[in-house]
C-alpha cells in the first residue's frame, strides 16, 4: 500500500508538471542574455531556466536520456549528448527544436566546446573509446582520442589550451593538448573520476584542479604545474540528513566567476558546502533538495543553480547571503547543467 501511494503521489506530481510545462514546451525564448540549461537524465527533456524570474521558460523535448549540454559561440545552437541514440543532437536555441543529429562512436556522456567554438568534445563512456571530436562545419566525428576506460566528464581549461577528461572506469584524469589533440599527462586515482572545477592564475592559466572521485565525501586538489595531487578535503560530517549514495557521496563542484569561492555538493547533507579561495577555508553550507548533483553560476556570480536529482527540482541560491531563493520544478532526475551567456 505504501508503495502504491508513493507511485500515485509521483504520478500526480508528474501530471501537474506536465500541465504546467505543456504551454511553454514549444515556445521560443524571450530576448534575455543568460539562461540555465538542465538535462533530465531519466527523461527526454532539457529545461531552460530564466534567472531573472527563476522559472522554466522553455522545454526541449525528444532527446531520450540527455547527458551533457553546451552551446555554440554565437548562442544560436544548443548541443546535447544523447545517450539512448549515441549521437550529438544540435538544437535551434530559439525554437527549441532538433535540427541535426551527429552519430558518435559510442555512448556519450558529458561534453565541452573548444574556445574557438569550432569543435565539440564528447566523452564516450565505452571501455575501448575515449573522446570524440566533432567538427561543427562538417558535422561529423573527425577524430577519437583513446582514453583508458573511456571518459565520463570533459572540460576545456579557462585559457582554452587543454581538455581535461575524467574516467570513472579507468580511474584516471587525463590532460589533452588541444593543439596537437594528444594526451600529455595523467593522474591515476583509487576510484573513478567525477566532476571537476578549475582555479586560475592571474594570467588565466590553470593553477589547481578540484577533482571529485567515487566514494570520496569531498574532493582532491591537483596542482596543474607539478601534475600532482597536493591535498584532499573531506566535507563535514554534519548535517547528515540527506541520502547516502556510496558511489557518489559528493557530486557537483564549481568555482565562482570571481575565483573567490568553491562550492561543493554533498548528497549525505542535502547541501552545498562553500569554501574560500585560495585558502580552502570552510565558510558554511546551504541546504538544497535531495541528492544535489550539478552546479552552474550566473556570469555575475550572484546566483548558483543546484540540480536536485532526487527531488525533480533546481535550487537557486543567492551566493552573498548563502540562502536558497527559489526551488524550481523540472523533470525526472535532473543532473547536468550549464549557463548560456548570449553575446
Amino acid at each position: 500500500m505504501a508503495s502504491l501511494m508513493k507511485s500515485l503521489k509521483y504520478f500526480g506530481l508528474w501530471h501537474s508538471l506536465f500541465l504546467f510545462l505543456l504551454p511553454i514546451a514549444a515556445s521560443p525564448l524571450a530576448a534575455h542574455t543568460v539562461f540555465i540549461y538542465v538535462t533530465d537524465s531519466a527523461a527526454d527533456t532539457v529545461e531552460v531556466i530564466d534567472p531573472l524570474t527563476n522559472t522554466v521558460v522553455q522545454v526541449i523535448q525528444g532527446i531520450e536520456v540527455p547527458h551533457g549540454v553546451n552551446f555554440s559561440k554565437d548562442g544560436t545552437r544548443v548541443y546535447v549528448s544523447n545517450e539512448s541514440q549515441h549521437e550529438l543532437d544540435i538544437v535551434d536555441r530559439k525554437l527549441g527544436k532538433i535540427i541535426s543529429r551527429v552519430p558518435l562512436t559510442g555512448r556519450p556522456n558529458n561534453i565541452a566546446v573548444t574556445k574557438d567554438g569550432k569543435k565539440v568534445l564528447v566523452c564516450i563512456r565505452n571501455e575501448a573509446s575515449g573522446l570524440d571530436i566533432v567538427d561543427l562545419v562538417d558535422l561529423k566525428v573527425v577524430k577519437t582520442i583513446p582514453a583508458k576506460g573511456g571518459l565520463h566528464n570533459v572540460y576545456v581549461t579557462p585559457d582554452g589550451k587543454y581538455a581535461v577528461g575524467g574516467s570513472t572506469n579507468g580511474k584516471t584524469l587525463t590532460v589533452i593538448d588541444l593543439v596537437t589533440e594528444q594526451p600529455i599527462w595523467e593522474i591515476p586515482f583509487e576510484n573513478g573520476v567525477r566532476p571537476m572545477a578549475f582555479e586560475t592564475n592571474p594570467d588565466g592559466s590553470t593553477r589547481r584542479i578540484f577533482v571529485q572521485i567515487s566514494r570520496l565525501t569531498g574532493f582532491v586538489v591537483v596542482d596543474f604545474a607539478t601534475q600532482k595531487e597536493v591535498t584532499r578535503i573531506n566535507l563535514p560530517d554534519q548535517p547528515n540528513n540527506g541520502v547516502v549514495i556510496p558511489t557518489t557521496p559528493s557530486h557537483g563542484i564549481a568555482v565562482s566567476p570571481d575565483q573567490k569561492t568553491l562550492w561543493v555538493n554533498s548528497t549525505r547533507a542535502s547541501s552545498v558546502f562553500v569554501y574560500s579561495l585560495p585558502d580552502l577555508k570552510l565558510l558554511g553550507h546551504v541546504p538544497t533538495g535531495e541528492v544535489p548533483d550539478w552546479l552552474s553560476f550566473t556570469p555575475d556570480g550572484k546566483t548558483i543553480y543546484v540540480s536536485n536529482s532526487g527531488a525533480m527540482s533546481v535550487s537557486a541560491i543567492d551566493t552573498k547571503s548563502m540562502k536558497e531563493i527559489a526551488r524550481i520544478p523540472v523533470g525526472e532526475v535532473p543532473k547536468r547543467s550549464n549557463t548560456l551567456i548570449l553575446p
